[in-house]
């Protein structure tokens, strides 16, 4: 880079200082830097255009065009060459600006038609803000250290424009971090909440990003740097023993952290001005833009590693830890970009409700949610930029909408919600120990799922007549190795003995899809909800199932065992699986063990093919748990991740009840005991049409069955299961709108 260039940038940044440290407000700041910016740049136009939404740039200061246009020019994302530049994240720079694709001549702004145009996207950490542009009648290409030079002031407006500078009166933005604002996210886990901010990962502040001394700020960064490849190649030292791709994880951080084209760079903007916090987002928002346009798989993970070390970087330059010395706050809502069984559950039941801008509503974090009862929800974008510890929070699981620093009319609202709930629970709390009998005299057994030990006091508060659905895997997801059969006894010896002799159907390992074990390598499969999975991997690695099978058989110690396998496709998984047990149980009879008093094995039917297989399955299985969720997706082809196309299919869909008709029939027919395990479970309208086509056994959460006794009991199945009939008969796709009026009509 030529030595006038670098000198002229570093001048540049320096007169910008100068302007951040007046005391003129926002929309004079900012009036001033497209003035500096034009006269550094030779040329006759500077603008600065903002997002005012996500889809809309404001021309919010200008050097050369109608001052009369500032806030008044929009445009639409992707919309003239400002736009594409915002849609896309990248650079245009062109000689011959009408010519460009999608070029627009914006008349009312008073621009004459200029020839040269460079764009420059405003970006932080990835997020797009803005377009800073320069225009020249000159046919001029800018030269690469142009280029770079306004890349560069684009990171300080970006930082600047983070830390409210351009905010006062008449200023071109609202204050950050200060506006309501309404995020609408996907729900894992139902509930309502109220709270205030927790981050799991507080974010780093870089609150000097033009440095007085490049010399001292490169020494702060080589220093930095190798602080971080002396802790990476700790962390590798120390993980030797560790599985494959824990190991290939720890090598990415250890390339990305020699590598010499990403120190290379990081000087280079120390060099034109930036301090060496600003030099690492800058190039941190950069690769991020570039990584996460790429169709490359392996690239796009590998986005999140260097995520992660250069965060690792910038709290070593800041000395910000994630102990920064804040308080929890007494009413704790979560804020995480994502986040692993094991730390959710060392924060435990004092949080209010979570909020991810990753995840899924099948994720390891929405099990726990759901076992623990706290509302969740999941793909709120953008929540971990907008939030800072301590903002007031309202969470809406219901209905995945989350209103941060919300206004005090939707607090108001959203109290109401709280109260009403509140008063249902009291009045659940009060029928908890009648039974869930409908007004015809038609008996209902609830129960409820678990999967942790901080589940079972739920057993008796909730009214549940047991565990329909105890899932074993939770406690080898929040493991880093495979747990020992001995904890396994000592865990489901606990369980038993919290139930206090009510019924627990142990569900075997459900393990693949979305749940992968971190001690277990991940399989590469097109679509893991169709692939090795649940009673698949038990089978082919029988190993883990006899170990499972040998704890569940010696924590019984001659108390009742129901014990149920996953996914059981076709009757051949039954009776192999059926086989190792019979051969676990002869093995434990021979080494002396006290074997149970009674033990009855079940099948989960989670794909339609079980409900067609022959009646000698039905015949000879202990009893059949219908898997809501899954059976549900594979039912309608509808993947339950998917959000359009998850809401198309409804359970009360007539064909899809014909196909748990068929199900219940067949189970009558060989006396086997049936059972339905979801969320629809616990859905009480619902719930009331399950009952009426004859399911007599409903598993759900804990918090559910108070509102689905009380529907049940207030209805005459007999009246809701003509009124199913006749919307058959009627050719209706769904029973819900007849349900429905019904259920009005009866108050």
């Amino acid at each position: 880079m030529p030595d006038g260039t670098e000198s002229e940038s570093r001048k540049l940044l320096r007169r910008l200082q100068e302007v951040m440290a007046g005391s003129d407000a926002g929309q004079a700041r900012l009036d001033k830097i497209t003035h500096l910016i034009a006269d550094s740049m030779g040329t006759e136009v500077c603008s600065v255009y903002l997002f005012r939404d996500p889809e809309t740039l404001e021309l919010c200061a200008t050097e050369g065009l109608d001052a009369a246009a500032v806030h008044s020019t929009r445009m639409r994302l992707g919309e003239g060459l400002v736009g594409r530049v915002a849609r896309t994240g990248r650079v245009i720079n062109t000689r011959n600006a009408p010519a460009e694709p999608g070029f627009r001549y914006m008349a009312e702004t008073g621009e004459e038609r200029y020839s040269s145009f460079l764009g420059i996207p405003i970006q932080r950490l990835g997020e797009s803000m803005g377009v800073l542009v320069v225009q020249s009648h000159d046919a001029r290409e800018f030269s690469a250290d142009e280029v770079y030079a306004l890349e560069v002031v684009a990171m300080v407006i970006a930082e600047m424009t983070e830390l409210g500078a351009f905010v006062g009166e008449g200023a071109a933005l609202s204050p950050l971090h200060q506006r309501s604002v309404v995020i609408r996210g996907i729900s894992a886990q139902e509930g309502a909440a109220e709270g205030h901010v927790w981050l799991h990962e507080p974010r780093v502040v870089v609150t000097n990003p033009i440095a007085d001394d490049p010399i001292r700020e490169l020494e702060r960064m080589t220093e930095a740097v190798e602080e971080l490849r002396v802790g990476v190649d700790k962390m590798l030292e120390l993980s030797r023993g560790a599985d494959t791709e824990q190991l290939q994880v720890l090598e990415a951080y250890r390339m990305f952290a020699n590598s010499k084209g990403w120190m290379r760079r990081m000087s280079e903007d120390i060099a034109r001005g930036l301090s060496a916090e600003a030099a690492v987002e800058k190039e941190q928002s950069l690769a991020r833009n570039r990584i996460s346009q790429s169709q490359d798989a392996y690239l796009r993970e590998r986005l999140s590693d260097l995520d992660d070390l250069s965060n690792r970087l910038l709290r070593i330059l800041t000395g910000q830890g994630n102990n920064t010395g804040a308080e929890m706050p007494a009413d704790p809502i979560l804020i995480a970009r994502n986040i692993g069984p094991g730390d959710l559950l060392e924060y435990g039941r004092g949080l209010r409700a979570i909020v991810l801008e990753e995840g899924s509503v099948g994720s390891h974090a929405a099990i726990v949610a759901r076992a623990l009862a706290i509302p969740l929800v999941v793909r709120a974008k953008r929540i971990t930029t907008e939030a800072l510890n301590g903002d007031h929070l309202v969470v809406d699981g219901d209905h995945g909408m989350v209103h941060l620093r919300p206004d005090e009319s939707v607090v108001g609202a959203f109290r109401d919600k709280i109260a009403m709930h509140a008063e249902a629970q009291q009045r659940y709390a009060s029928i908890r120990d009648k039974p869930a009998e409908t007004l015809d005299g038609v008996s209902i057994s609830l129960l409820m799922n678990a999967g942790l030990m901080a589940d079972l006091p739920s057993l008796d508060d909730s009214g549940a007549e047991g565990v329909g659905l105890f899932r074993t895997e939770l406690q080898f997801l929040v493991r880093n190795k495979m747990p020992k059969r001995s904890e396994l006894v000592a865990l489901y010896d606990r369980v038993l003995d919290a139930a206090h002799g009510k019924r627990v159907v142990f569900r075997t390992l459900d393990i693949g899809s979305d749940k992968v074990l971190p001690y277990m390598k991940p399989n590469d499969e097109p679509n893991p909800a169709l692939g090795w999975r649940a009673i698949r991997v038990g089978l082919d690695k029988p190993g883990v199932m006899r170990m499972q099978l040998q704890a569940l058989l010696r924590a019984a110690n001659g108390r009742p065992l129901s014990v149920m396998f996953p996914f059981v496709a076709q009757f051949e998984e039954y009776r192999a699986a059926r086989a190792e047990v019979d051969k676990t149980i002869a093995r434990e009879e021979r080494l002396g063990h006290t074997l149970p008093e009674s033990i009855e094995i079940g099948a989960m039917l989670e794909t339609p093919s079980l409900a067609f297989a022959p009646q000698k399955f039905f015949d000879e299985v202990g009893f059949v748990s219908i898997g809501g969720n899954d059976l549900k997706q594979f039912f309608f082809a509808a993947d339950r991740e998917n959000e359009r196309v998850r809401r198309r299919y409804d359970t009360l869909n007539v064909s899809f009840l014909s196909l748990l008709e068929q199900i219940v029939e067949r189970c009558d027919r060989s006396g086997t005991p049936l059972s339905f395990c979801g969320e629809d479970a616990g859905r009480p309208v619902e719930a009331l049409c399950l009952a009426a086509i004859g399911l007599r056994t409903l598993s759900m959460r804990p918090a559910s069955i108070g509102p689905v006794k009380s529907l049940l009991r207030r209805t005459n199945l007999g009246e809701v299961r003509k009124i199913i009939f006749d919307a058959r008969h009627r050719g209706d796709q769904s029973v819900r709108p007849a349900v429905m009026e019904y259920l009005r009509s009866i108050g």
